[in-house]
C-alpha cells in the first residue's frame, strides 16, 4: 500500500512538467522515451513482436515487425505522457475533433441509448472525453492495483461530466442508462479467453468479450464503432453508421453478427495505422489462468522433436497429452524430416528439418519453445527473437519432482503435467 502511494507521487512529480507543454511537444519527446523503452522492456518488446507475427492478415516482413514495434512503443509513450496535459486542459476542442459526430448527435437527440465499440488505438481517452463534452455518457473502466493512481486516471476521464463503472456492474449499469439515452462506451479489443465467442481477428482466433452486443440486443440500442487517429499533434475522430440489432434474430445468432460487424471495423481502422495499436497487450490470450502456470502460459507455442529414433518416438507419443495442454494454443512443431511420414498431432504448423542448425528460425511467433533435442544454440537463439523462455526435459522433470515420486519421472505423460499444470 505505500510503496504504491510512493509510486503515484513519483509519478505525478516526475510528469508534472508535462501538464503546461503543449501536446506536439509531448508527442516529440513521447518517440524519443518510447523508442528507450522499446529497448528497456524486454518483455513487452517480445510479445510485441509475437503479436504482430501472429497477425497472419498484415503478412509483416521481420523487419517491419521491428519497424511497427518501435513505433508502437512510441505511441504508449505518448499516451502516458498525455494524461498530466489532459488532466490540466479545460478546452480539448483544438486537440480532440471528431469527424462526423452527427452520426451519434440523431440518435442522442431522440433518446436512445447508443453503444459505443472502440479500441486500444492511438490515445483512447480521447474517445471518452469527446464524446461526454456533447453527451452524457458512461465508460467501463478496470480498476488497476495502485488505486490512488487509478482515481487520478479517473478523474481525467471524467472531468467532462461522464462517469466510470466497473466491469462488475458493467451489464446491470448499461442496461440502466442505455434504456436513459446514456450512451455507454467499450473498449472491445481485450483477450478474454473465458469468453464462448471468439473472432477471426486479423486471421488468428481472438477470443472476445460479447457483452456490447449482448446490451445490444436486449435494448435495441445500435452499436458505434468509434475509431481514433493522431493527426498533426491531435486527435480525429470518426463514428461508423450505426449497427442496430435484428431482434426477429434469435439472441445467439445475432450477438455473433452484431460482434463481427464491431470487431471487423475496428480491424479495418487499425489495419490502416497499425503502429497507433496497443501491440503489448495479449490480445490472442487462449488460457485461462486456472489450468496452467503463468510461466508455461502463453497464446503461441514451439515443440522441437530430436532427430535419434527412440527419442523421437518417445515424444511423438507424447504429444497427445501436450494438445490437451495447450487445447487451445497456437502449436507450431519442428519435426526431423525423415519422420515425415508418422502422423502428428493437430496443429497450427509443422515445418520438416534436415539438420539442427535448419531449426534456427527467424520466427518471431513464438513465445514458449520446448526444444526436446540436444541442440543447446535452439535456447540463445529463440531467446533473441520473442520467446519468454526455452524449455528442456530437464527443466520439466526438475519441477514435476517437487509432485511426483523418483519412480514416475520416467512417465513423461506424468512429468508434463506435474510441471506445466495447477492440478
Amino acid at each position: 500500500m505505500i510503496m504504491n502511494i510512493l509510486a503515484y507521487y513519483l509519478l505525478r512529480i516526475v510528469t508534472l512538467p508535462f501538464m503546461f507543454l503543449p501536446f506536439r511537444a509531448i508527442h516529440k519527446i513521447g518517440k524519443v522515451i518510447g523508442y528507450i523503452a522499446y529497448f528497456v522492456l524486454s518483455e513487452y518488446r517480445k510479445r510485441t513482436f509475437s503479436n504482430l507475427a501472429l497477425a497472419n492478415d498484415l503478412k509483416l516482413s521481420n523487419k517491419q515487425i521491428k519497424k511497427i514495434a518501435i513505433e508502437s512503443f512510441q505511441n504508449l509513450a505518448i499516451n502516458i505522457l498525455e494524461y498530466p496535459r489532459l488532466h490540466m486542459k479545460k478546452d480539448l476542442s483544438k486537440i480532440i475533433k471528431c469527424e462526423n459526430p452527427e452520426v451519434a448527435a440523431k440518435i442522442y437527440k431522440e433518446k436512445k441509448g447508443i453503444i459505443f465499440f472502440c479500441g486500444h488505438q492511438s490515445n483512447w481517452e480521447v474517445l471518452f472525453l469527446d464524446g461526454t463534452s456533447r453527451m452524457q455518457g458512461i465508460a467501463i473502466g478496470r480498476p488497476i492495483k495502485n488505486q490512488k493512481l487509478y482515481k487520478w486516471i479517473v478523474r481525467i476521464r471524467e472531468k467532462m461530466g461522464g462517469r466510470i463503472i466497473t466491469p462488475r456492474n458493467a451489464l446491470r449499469e448499461g442496461l440502466r442508462n442505455l434504456k436513459k439515452g446514456v450512451f455507454l462506451g467499450i473498449v472491445g479489443d481485450q483477450g478474454m479467453p473465458d469468453s464462448n465467442y471468439f473472432f477471426p481477428f486479423f486471421g488468428r482466433r481472438a477470443w472476445s468479450s460479447t457483452a456490447p452486443a449482448l446490451l445490444s440486443y436486449k435494448t435495441n440500442c445500435p452499436i458505434i464503432v468509434a475509431t481514433t487517429r493522431r493527426v498533426n499533434g491531435g486527435y480525429r475522430i470518426h463514428y461508423s453508421d450505426p449497427i442496430w440489432p435484428n431482434q426477429k434474430i434469435p439472441l445467439e445468432k445475432e450477438v455473433r453478427t452484431l460482434m463481427n460487424s464491431s470487431l471487423s471495423l475496428l480491424q479495418k481502422s487499425i489495419k490502416q495505422r497499425p503502429h497507433e495499436w496497443l501491440w503489448q497487450h495479449n490480445r490472442w490470450k487462449q488460457q485461462t489462468p486456472h489450468i496452467i502456470y503463468k510461466r508455461f502460459r502463453h497464446d503461441c507455442i514451439c515443440i522441437i522433436l530430436p532427430k535419434e529414433k527412440k527419442e523421437f518416438e518417445n515424444f511423438y507419443h507424447q504429444l497427445p497429452v501436450l494438445k490437451s495442454i495447450y487445447h487451445r494454443d497456437f502449436i507450431f512443431i519442428l519435426c526431423p524430416k525423415k519422420y515425415k511420414n508418422y502422423d502428428l498431432i493437430d496443429s497450427d504448423g509443422v515445418i520438416y528439418y534436415k539438420s539442427y542448425k535448419d531449426t534456427l528460425l527467424k520466427d518471431y511467433r513464438f513465445k514458449l519453445v520446448y526444444n526436446f533435442t540436444p541442440f543447446k544454440k535452439i535456447k540463445s537463439h529463440f531467446l533473441k527473437f520473442s520467446a519468454f523462455e526455452v524449455v528442456t526435459l530437464e527443466i520439466l522433470k526438475k519441477l514435476a519432482s517437487k509432485k511426483l515420486e523418483n519412480n514416475q519421472l520416467s512417465d513423461l505423460s506424468k512429468v508434463f503435467v506435474a510441471a506445466i499444470c495447477r492440478k
